[in-house]
């Protein structure tokens, strides 16, 4: 029978999250270099989770230790490892490589530059609750579901926990704090599943700080 959410978690959660880093990125790890997936996958577990590290390297080392067996594939009772681009035989000594890598990173404390996220899967760890917003409520049907932007943004403010926006304002902020240029906001928005353009007239910046604003201020009571 396939593996229950716990037992997956137990054993390949943080695997899991090692190899999602590389969603559209290169598997181009060498001994002596981590690939860009990798460097964004230490940068942000160093920044917010420094002990899940530990698990990623012994999680990848398990596994290509003791791959799957015909029993298990039969079964379903394994993780299987999405494709990265790599030829299957090559699987496990890439995995023995990211476990190299990540294990260097502890033992020498070798901890990538603060930097804005450069990959998709970055930009949506670092900020997720910015990114089921404009997932959410700023898809391409957002013109079918709303009369405009305003309107899209009063349905999230009514439909979200209040703890939930608060989130979403520290992120609009620690994003704006990046200090980006306009064409790097744009990308951000993107990355993070905006579809529609900002309102006119604002820009990518200007639009987030409104955001940030609007949400902000204390919601009006229900008459």
């Amino acid at each position: 029978m396939p593996l229950s959410p716990l037992d997956h978690d137990r054993r390949y959660g943080e695997l899991d999250q090692v190899v999602r880093a590389y969603l559209g990125q290169a598997a181009d790890d060498t001994p002596d270099r981590p690939s860009q997936a990798l460097t964004a996958y230490l940068r942000h577990t160093w920044h917010t989770r420094p002990w899940a590290l530990a698990i990623a390297e012994r999680q990848l080392r398990d596994y290509a230790d003791n791959p799957p067996g015909r029993l298990r594939l039969r079964l379903g009772e394994f993780y299987p490892v999405p494709d990265v681009g790599l030829p299957e035989g090559e699987i496990q000594e890439w995995l023995y490589c990211l476990a190299d890598h990540i294990r260097r990173s502890i033992e020498q404390g070798e901890c990538p530059a603060p930097s804005a996220p450069v990959t998709h899967w970055e930009w949506h760890a670092r900020f997720p609750e910015l990114a089921q917003f404009l997932g959410g409520w700023f898809s391409q049907d957002m013109p079918d579901e709303f009369d405009d932007h305003d309107a899209a943004v009063d349905d999230y403010r009514t439909s979200t926990d209040p703890q939930l926006t608060a989130r979403l304002v520290g992120e609009l902020h620690e994003l704006l704090a990046l200090g980006l240029g306009e064409t790097d906001y744009a990308t951000a928005l993107a990355e993070l599943g905006m579809e529609v353009d900002p309102p006119a007239p604002y820009s990518p910046s200007g639009w987030l700080a409104l955001l940030a604003d609007r949400l902000s201020e204390p919601e009006a009571p229900q008459s």
